[in-house]
């Protein structure tokens, strides 16, 4: 590496016409596996790392193993992991997760799986937890009842690791911290709201966050799930100042949604850790970012 590139961020580096030629090139490089600095693998956070001088920086492209493999799917859905016990699947986008009570009609994850289920004369796909229809990412089935009440056993102790990504307008202050609310969910305006300490309905939620990376306008915030409160973290991120990038319900007073254009709340569930309901081994999933929201951090980006 040239002296000229000190203080270039490696993916925008990897991203010039002479090597990968793309930003999105770079990114699925680094993904793989194929980028090294200074002998050592570099991984997907270290996109945004600032390059010094002297750094070595190599490009594996024909590494072992790290050609793209098929996915294996369930109509629209990516099927992360599959065995007797579970199915955990990728959910795009505007697909429901589970069938609501006023639309049986509406195409769903579980509706996805239970066709993938019934071509190998399997049981139907039983409900463990639910992701917003605009959010995307992990979404865990149960084939079994007994799978089923074990998994969601682990989600009422609050056992599962679940880690979130979001775009946030503006910078969360301090950059890594804890947000703790109490809230109640309101029926009939199928929202969440702050409550009161001496309300009944009351109920804790709690979040870790950090920013993993600072945009002018906006940031790339990491949410680990303490509790898991429906639309928790878009309420929580909207009551501090910062509602998520393309958020149409949970807003603060006057806030111009207009600024950054995005067609539904940049939210993925990416990562998630249970216990496997029949030996008790630790399972950790990961869905990739998704498309639109690459796209989004790109374009924040430049």
């Amino acid at each position: 590496m040239s002296g000229t590139d000190a203080g270039v961020r490696l993916d925008k580096f990897l991203a010039a016409p002479e090597r990968l030629g793309s930003r999105p090139r770079a990114v699925d490089a680094l993904g793989r596996g194929k980028v090294f600095i200074n002998s050592a693998e570099a991984k997907i956070d270290d996109a945004g790392t600032r390059l010094r001088a002297g750094d070595a920086i190599g490009i594996w492209m024909d590494r072992p193993g790290s050609a793209r493999r098929r996915a294996a799917t369930a109509g629209a859905l990516q099927i992360l992991y599959e065995d007797s016990a579970l199915i955990v699947v990728n959910k795009p986008a505007g697909l429901l997760a589970v069938p609501l009570q006023q639309r049986r009609d509406a195409a769903s994850a579980q509706e996805y799986v239970r066709q993938h289920m019934r071509s190998g004369r399997r049981r139907r796909p039983l409900v463990v937890h639910r992701i917003d229809r605009d959010t995307s990412g992990i979404v865990v089935f149960a084939k079994n009842a007994l799978a089923q009440q074990q998994l969601k056993d682990q989600f009422e102790r609050r056992e599962p690791e679940r880690v979130y990504l979001a775009i946030l307008h503006g910078h969360p202050v301090p950059p890594e911290g804890t947000w703790r609310d109490l809230l109640t969910w309101d029926p009939r305006a199928l929202v969440q709201k702050p409550a009161h300490p001496r309300d009944p309905r009351a109920k804790e939620a709690v979040s870790l966050y950090r920013v993993r990376e600072r945009f002018p306008p906006a940031a790339l915030v990491e949410v680990r799930l303490d509790t898991g409160k429906r639309n928790q973290i878009r309420v929580q991120a909207a009551r501090r100042g910062h509602p998520l990038v393309g958020e149409r319900v949970y807003r603060p007073q006057g806030h111009d949604a207009s600024a950054i254009p995005f067609e539904r709340q940049a939210l993925h569930a990416w990562r998630l850790s249970v216990r496997h309901p029949s030996d008790g081994r630790l399972l950790t999933f990961e869905a990739p970012l998704p498309d639109d929201m690459r796209a989004l951090i790109d374009r924040l980006r430049d």
